[in-house]
């Protein structure tokens, strides 16, 4: 990459940072923590913290790892809330953290939610985790968000601690989610399954459900050796997921918030969510090389979704489980820290392939 476009993409992915930190919701929250704004700590917040430290373990900016080591001890100090699968999401960032500093306390409260998360967070049917989240307990409920909120830190503890049990633990989980909410006929997964009712709800393919997955398992494979068995079953779920988003895409790069309703709205953050983890796993030899075009397509939509200021436009809200499509559809769209995040995401990975902001 020329030193001019490098320059000019570093400019963009720390604009896009900066307005992470600023960001204000148009819409009402409706969530018991505010899911906005980075004061807060919650799920948005985890994947935005967990995006700025992987820049800074490409770039080892000191000042990306004071902003990261602020933000903690100003919420430790206040005072964490209650655990559960979403407010689980920023102690991957926080295990991730004590690597770089060692500094104790960081790795107590990793082990003390860790500990949560093995023990006694709620399961339902099969020893899956139940999708628990603030204000909500949702019985017997598996969701595909978990993965990425919880079991990434679950295996990340393990491989830190040399605790087999919590790398056998999140191997169970990634089999037992891909086992009842994959879609036979596409590939695809639901958004949920319900042990107690036994159906998959409005049935919605929905996009960021689907793309926690994609991005989420590049990830999990960078942190954890694991059986080739297993990693094989892994891999072949996302290259039957890619095979589906390659047929599904728009003209334009994007996916529609429901993957396969053209008349749900294109959306932004599950868009760069899959950029990030297609081309990503092309690059490590996950998925054929077929698959970065469909990267690539999605990474200039994406790119365009930026505006002057770093916002990244066409992000939908936080979305609760649907009973019927026509719920993902009324998802407001605003700006939101995991639409930044993932479009970080997404701008780094991008400097492997040397792709660069057009002109």
């Amino acid at each position: 990459m020329r030193a001019d476009n490098l320059s000019k993409m570093d400019g963009e992915i720390r604009k896009v940072m900066e307005q992470m930190k600023h960001l204000q919701s148009p819409v009402e929250e409706v969530c018991p923590i505010g899911i906005v704004s980075m004061d807060n700590w919650e799920w948005p917040q985890g994947v935005g913290l967990f995006a700025i430290y992987l820049y800074y373990r490409r770039t080892k900016r000191p000042e990306l790892l004071q902003q990261l080591t602020d933000w903690f001890d100003s919420q430790l100090e206040r005072g964490l809330p209650p655990k559960n699968v979403n407010t689980m999401c920023p102690m991957l960032a926080l295990v991730c953290l004590y690597e770089e500093t060692k500094h104790e306390p960081y790795l107590r409260v990793c082990q003390e939610w860790a500990e949560y998360a093995m023990c006694e967070m709620p399961r339902t049917g099969e020893h899956a985790i139940q999708h628990t989240v603030s204000g909500e307990l949702n019985p017997g409920e598996i969701w595909d968000d978990t993965l990425y909120m919880t079991v990434l830190f679950i295996a990340k503890m393990g491989v830190l601690l040399g605790n087999e049990s919590y790398i056998q633990e999140s191997i169970r989980q990634f089999l037992v989610h891909l086992k009842y909410l994959t879609d036979r006929r596409t590939g695809l997964l639901f958004h949920g399954w319900t042990f107690l009712e036994k159906h998959h709800f409005a049935e919605a393919l929905w996009a960021r459900g689907n793309s926690w997955y994609t991005a989420g398992l590049v990830d999990y494979l960078d942190m954890i050796e694991l059986p080739e068995g297993v990693k094989g079953v892994l891999l072949s779920a996302l290259e039957k997921q890619a095979e589906a988003l390659s047929l599904l895409q728009n003209s334009d790069g994007m996916w529609h918030t429901l993957l396969d309703d053209p008349s749900s709205y294109a959306e932004t953050s599950a868009t760069a969510a899959f950029a990030y983890g297609l081309l990503k796993a092309v690059r490590k030899g996950y998925l054929p090389n077929a698959y970065k075009e469909t990267g690539i397509r999605a990474w200039r939509a994406v790119s365009e979704q930026i505006d002057e200021y770093g916002i990244v436009r066409g992000v939908s809200y936080g979305t609760s489980m649907g009973r019927t499509l026509q719920e993902y559809k009324d998802i407001p769209v605003c700006p939101m820290p995991y639409g930044q995040s993932m479009v970080l995401l997404m701008l780094i990975e991008g400097l492997e392939h040397d792709l660069g902001m057009e002109s």
